[in-house]
């Protein structure tokens, strides 16, 4: 089942299998992976995750990760994916399927 209709919008992992990373793109995810893999161990359990900078997404800027934990403390630390222009267009559109069906490409 597409990820995005259990309202999942970012997958955040150490490191992806190129296929997967792709076919994350196309469903219009967010895939990032962890600048420093020593920030995997700031994430708890019940965790509000938000993501920063989505409105200046490029390709080669790193995207800022907001934890809040439950305890009232945060942390934040920032993460690197592998986004071109065309990827970033699906991601904003919701998927390949619907930039291209809004670009008449279908």
């Amino acid at each position: 089942m597409d990820p995005r209709f259990l309202n999942v919008r970012v997958i955040l992992a150490k490191s992806f299998a190129r296929i997967h990373e792709t076919n994350l793109k196309k469903q219009g995810m967010l895939a990032l992976t962890f600048a420093d893999p020593a920030d995997y161990k700031h994430i708890r359990e019940n965790d509000r995750i938000s993501i920063t900078g989505l409105s200046s997404f490029m390709p080669g800027k790193p995207l800022q990760v907001l934890l809040q934990h439950t305890d009232g403390s945060s942390d934040s630390f920032y993460t690197n994916h592998t986004y071109n222009e065309l990827q970033i267009a699906w991601f904003r559109a919701g998927s390949a399927l619907n930039y291209n069906a809004k670009n008449n490409y279908l």
